[in-house]
């Protein structure tokens, strides 16, 4: 298959996405406010996005109106604990003590397991293992926390909010800087013995490469992710991002690929839809397990090219299934997360995400 023209798609760069302005700074949603719960907080919370390469912190209230939001980038090749204080301090500046402050959401880039609410993998963060970070933000902050992987947060807000709504078997995929996975499984979202369901980084499409010893990416996401996209294109389009990158944040950063293929370069055309047939391999591979109802895309490298990519993974998986579920982009862009992690600090008695910690919920 061929690109075709690929600067006729620069015109439509977040198709089927929302864009950035759908949550302001300041004021609240568009749609204004949630309807109220019997189960929810009693005053306000502060949801927490943190993927692999940034930070977004939202305060809402009781309704769930967005009154402030931040974001920045994370300091992960800093450790550990730079990145936990940067967490620390982010929420600490949306709600200074002494605020009312009735609850903390937050998903991370990484398996959280369902018993001790330890991130005990999140492998694009360095030296995060066995991270509890839960019991962190309690000690801090004196409010019950919930915590989960940031795309099972984020399958649970498209359930929400987004393309899946009424949708109770669907599958989540997240495509930024890594690749991961939220299922949903008759209504909820399915974590597995570990809370490793989903992490489909590890995924292996050629079985012929069973034995070799790839990095903690795992073989799927060496390929299919915006770090994969970004180190292949180094290889082949010199001066790339990554050949003078100052942090890991820009080193793992894709869009100069697909702003090569937008002005026609076929090498870079070609890269990106090895990437997406790929995609396409590992979730006809999702059909045969899960024979979901819909598959859910989104994420910063959707972005780059969603009407290819679609293109690309619907070819794909038609090709090995007779029957293949529905693919759709995201409705909610990038606040798809902030959606998850706001439906749980309204709902705090629901069992979607998980509560790591020990202290009691708001009566």
């Amino acid at each position: 298959m061929r690109c075709g023209n690929p600067l006729a798609e620069t015109t439509r760069p977040n198709v089927g996405l929302i864009e950035d302005d759908t949550l302001p700074r300041k004021g609240g949603i568009r749609d204004a406010a949630l309807n109220p719960q019997p189960e929810q907080v009693s005053s306000r919370g502060v949801a927490v996005d943190m993927g692999a390469s940034h930070l977004r912190f939202v305060l809402a209230d009781e309704r769930g109106q967005i009154l402030e939001e931040a974001r920045e980038r994370v300091k992960s090749e800093a450790g550990t604990r730079a990145v936990v204080t940067q967490i620390l301090e982010g929420i600490t500046r949306l709600a200074p003590t002494g605020e009312s402050l009735h609850g903390i959401a937050i998903g991370v880039p990484g398996a959280v397991h369902p018993q001790t609410g330890k991130v005990f993998e999140a492998n694009n963060v360095p030296g995060w293992r066995e991270v509890d970070l839960g019991q962190e933000l309690e000690d801090a902050f004196q409010v019950p926390v919930f915590l989960d992987n940031d795309a099972n947060m984020a399958a649970i807000g498209e359930h929400w909010r987004g393309v899946a709504q009424s949708v109770d078997n669907f599958v989540f995929v997240a495509l930024g800087t890594g690749i991961g996975a939220g299922v949903f499984v008759n209504g909820r979202i399915c974590r597995g013995r570990t809370g490793s369901a989903g992490e489909i980084f590890k995924m292996n499409v050629d079985w012929t490469r069973w034995n070799d010893d790839f990095p903690d990416t795992g073989h799927f996401e060496t390929y299919v992710s915006g770090l994969g996209l970004a180190a292949e294109g180094r290889k082949i389009l010199p001066g790339g991002n990554g050949a003078n990158a100052s942090t890991l944040a820009e080193e793992r950063d894709a869009r100069y690929v697909f702003s090569a293929m937008h002005r026609g370069n076929a090498q870079a055309c070609a890269l990106v839809e090895n990437s997406f047939t790929m995609l396409g391999v590992g979730m006809a591979n999702l059909v045969s397990v899960l024979d979901p109802e819909l598959i859910v895309v989104n994420g910063g490298v959707v972005r780059g090219a969603p009407e290819l990519l679609l293109k690309t993974v619907e070819r794909v998986v038609r090709r090995i299934h007779e029957r293949p579920p529905e693919i759709r982009l995201s409705s909610l862009g990038d606040k798809a997360q902030i959606w998850g992690a706001l439906y749980t600090l309204l709902h705090p008695s629901a069992p979607p995400a998980i509560r790591p910690a020990k202290r009691s919920l708001p009566k």
